[in-house]
C-alpha cells in the first residue's frame, strides 16, 4: 500500500523519536545527564565549550544550581566555581548536547505532521492525534528542562519516559491511520481475544519498562558510587534490590503474552502472523537474551543502550499491531447532492 505524505511524516517522525530515545540511553548509561547542568544553554554556551577555561561562570545561573541542590538536601554552599570546575567533562557536555541536538529533527516532523493533519480533518481522531503529539512534544521539553534543574530526580525522568511512550502511540496512530485506505489485519475470526492478547502485552510492557527506569537509576548510582569497580560486580548489589528482582521476572511475563498474542495470530489472521507480529516475537525473545547477558555475564554499557533502544521500538510495534486489530472505518470522502439529477457524488 502507497504511504500518503501524512503517512511519511508521520513515520519519518516516529523514526526520529526512537532515535532519541536511544541517545537518551546513552546519556543515562554514560552518565551524561548533567554534562549540561543549564538549559537551553550548555555551560552558558550555544556550543559546549572544549576545556573549562573557555567557561565564563559569571553567566551560570548559580543561584538556581544552589536551589536545585538545597531541594535535594545538598548545601548551598558546596555549589561554587571551585566545584562546577571539578565537575565538568567535556565528553559528557557533547553527550548531552547531542542528545538535545537530536530533538531537533523530532520537533519539526511532529510539527510537520501536525500541519498536514489539516488536509485530512475528515478523520477527527486522526487530526487530534496529530495535536496530542504537538502538546506531548511541547510536554517533554518541558519536563526535559525540569529534569536539569532538578538534578535528575527519579520520579521526574519517570514521567519524561511516560510522555515519550504516549508520544510513541500518537505518532504510531497517525502513521497507521492518516489514510483513505487504513491498514488492517485481516482475521478470520477470534478478534477479541486477540484483542486482549495484544492490549495486555501492552500494558505489561509499558510495565517492565518503568521497572526498567527504577533499575537504570540504580545504575546510574552505581556508576557513580564505584567509578573503579568493574561493572560485573553490580550484579550482586542490584540482586539486593526487590525492584531489580521483580523487574527480571516480569520479563517473563512479557515473554509468555507476546507468545500467547502470537499463537492467537497464527490462529486467526488471515496467512498467519505478519511482519509486526513476528517482529514483536523477536524482539521479545533478544531482549530475552540481553537480559540473561545483563544479569548471568556482565553489565556491559553497549547491552544497556541496545536494551533500551529495543525496548522503545517493541512499544512502537505493538501500538502498530493494535491499532492493525482496530475496527476503524476506511477514510470516505462526503457526499454532495448532484443537481443535474443523477445522484450524489464525492467530492474530488
Amino acid at each position: 500500500m502507497r504511504m500518503t505524505l501524512f503517512q511519511k511524516l508521520a513515520t519519518a517522525a516516529l523514526v526520529a523519536l526512537l532515535g532519541l530515545m536511544v541517545v537518551g540511553a546513552v546519556v543515562r548509561v554514560t552518565g551524561s545527564g548533567l554534562g549540561c547542568p543549564d538549559w537551553p544553554m550548555c555551560w552558558g554556551c550555544l556550543i559546549p565549550p572544549s576545556s573549562v577555561d573557555e567557561i565564563n561562570f559569571s553567566k551560570l545561573p548559580m543561584e538556581k544550581f544552589k536551589d536545585a541542590a538545597a531541594k535535594e538536601g545538598l548545601d548551598r554552599d558546596t555549589i561554587n566555581e571551585q566545584s562546577l570546575r571539578g565537575e565538568f567533562n567535556v565528553r559528557h557536555a557533547w553527550t548531552e548536547y547531542i542528545n538535545r541536538l537530536s530533538s531537533g529533527p523530532v520537533s519539526l516532523l511532529t510539527l510537520a505532521t501536525f500541519i498536514a493533519a489539516f488536509r485530512h480533518r475528515e478523520r477527527p481522531l486522526v487530526f487530534w492525534m496529530a495535536f496530542g503529539a504537538v502538546l506531548l512534544l511541547v510536554a517533554n521539553a518541558l519536563v526535559g528542562a525540569v529534569v536539569v534543574s532538578t538534578l535528575l530526580k527519579p520520579a521526574i525522568i519517570t514521567g519524561h519516559l511516560a510522555l515519550a511512550m504516549l508520544m510513541l502511540g500518537a505518532l504510531a496512530y497517525c502513521a497507521c491511520r492518516g489514510t483513505e485506505d487504513p491498514w488492517q489485519i485481516e482475521l478470520k475470526g477470534g478478534q477479541k481475544p486477540l484483542r486482549i492478547a495484544v492490549l495486555l502485552l501492552l500494558a505489561v510492557v509499558v510495565a517492565e519498562g518503568f521497572l526498567g527506569t527504577q533499575v537504570r537509576q540504580m545504575t546510574d548510582q552505581m556508576s557513580r558510587a564505584h567509578v573503579h569497580e568493574p561493572r560485573s560486580q553490580w550484579i550482586g548489589e542490584l540482586e539486593q534490590s526487590w525492584k531489580y528482582l521483580v523487574h527480571r521476572s516480569f520479563s517473563w511475563a512479557v515473554l509468555f503474552v507476546a507468545i500467547w498474542a502470537w499463537l492467537l495470530s497464527k490462529r486467526h489472521r488471515v496467512g498467519g502472523p505478519g511482519r509486526v507480529e513476528k517482529a514483536v516475537l523477536g524482539v521479545v525473545i533478544f531482549q530475552m537474551l540481553l537480559g540473561v547477558i545483563m544479569s548471568q555475564i556482565h553489565i556491559y554499557a553497549w547491552v544497556q543502550v541496545v536494551h533500551i533502544g529495543l525496548a522503545s521500538l517493541l512499544l512502537a510495534l505493538i501500538w502498530v499491531w493494535w491499532f492493525g486489530l482496530s475496527a476503524g472505518r476506511k477514510w470516505v470522502k462526503p457526499m454532495i447532492p448532484d443537481v443535474s439529477g443523477n445522484g450524489a457524488r464525492q467530492i474530488v
